[in-house]
């Protein structure tokens, strides 16, 4: 097996129908969740590897698609900020990794996301005007992610002590 992906003896003695069951049953709740269904197996099955990390045609072996598949969907799971791409020590191939906290990186990076959002709200209060009906439509949906955002930000930093405070750091 290629350096720094799967291989381990550990992982060698897992059963392979009962990692593939998993792989499957957790990206189909992904799916309906709202995320792709081949990025949701991607992630799945990086999740269900001991090291974290695969190559893209192991991704494509396990879980028998095309690199296009593999291709399409760890380009949407960087995007997303769920996982990383890496060279393989000594090759050419990429290495895809999840990250360790994969849901706070996630959830951490949706902040760029918010503000354009409360942007264009607030230009479309402005543009409106706030005494409208779609203008206070408006304004309360620029209210409410102001909150999720601060909601957001106190969440994370209570999830940080906590994670430490159960896996260390």
């Amino acid at each position: 097996m290629p350096k720094g992906s799967e291989g381990s003896d550990e992982e060698a003695r897992r059963d392979d129908e009962v990692v593939s069951r998993f792989v499957e049953q957790f990206a189909a709740q992904l799916v309906e969740a709202g995320m792709p269904r081949m990025p949701a197996r991607i992630f799945a099955a990086l999740l269900a590897s001991d090291s974290g990390a695969l190559t893209s045609a192991e991704l494509g072996e396990r879980l028998q698609v095309s690199p296009a598949a593999v291709s399409g969907a760890v380009r949407y799971l960087t995007q997303q900020h769920m996982v990383a791409r890496e060279r393989e020590p000594g090759s050419r191939r990429d290495l895809f990794r999840v990250h360790s906290n994969q849901w706070y990186e996630a959830l951490a990076n949706r902040d760029g996301v918010l503000k354009r959002w409360e942007s264009a709200l607030r230009d479309g209060v402005a543009g409106l005007g706030p005494d409208t009906p779609a203008g206070r439509r408006m304004a309360e949906t620029l209210a409410f992610f102001e909150f999720v955002e601060h909601e957001i930000a106190e969440m994370l930093e209570r999830w940080r002590v906590h994670r430490e405070s159960l896996f260390g750091k």
